[in-house]
């Protein structure tokens, strides 16, 4: 079993449909809902952590994509931009999954993009606004 972090984006023509459920029932997948914002009319987005056996969360956003749904990585989405980061550590206590830290050695902010659920706490929090989501 494996977990991915998802980002998709529904067409506004989709987001009444029940897509994500047809993908955990029908590929045996397990979720857990991160962020989501569906509004009737609009695009949707939902960031999700989907686990199950690899041939089968492939082949559940295989499905996603031939109905027309964006899929990316959530990695792809989160980036500390190197160039604006200061180092203070004002992200760090306010990161509640671990996902920003500080190396003990060098006293650097390091950032573990897998570790991030998107909660964008971060962003609030850098004073150079090194943190940035791109949806």
């Amino acid at each position: 079993m494996i977990s991915k972090r998802i980002v998709l984006k529904f067409p506004h023509r989709l987001v009444d449909q029940p897509i994500v459920y047809k993908m955990v029932k029908d590929f045996d997948l397990e979720f857990n809902i991160l962020k989501a914002y569906v509004t009737p009319r609009e695009e949707g987005l939902m960031v999700l952590e989907l686990t199950g056996e690899d041939e089968k969360l492939e082949k559940a956003l295989k499905y996603a994509k031939s109905l027309g749904v964006t899929t990316q990585l959530l990695s792809k989405n989160i980036i500390r931009n190197d160039a604006k980061c200061t180092h203070c550590g004002a992200c760090v206590p306010i990161c509640p999954t671990g996902a920003l830290v500080t190396d003990p050695l060098t006293r650097k902010v390091l950032f573990y993009d897998t570790k991030c659920i998107a909660c964008e706490l971060c962003i609030k929090a850098c004073p150079p606004a090194a943190m940035e989501l791109h949806f």
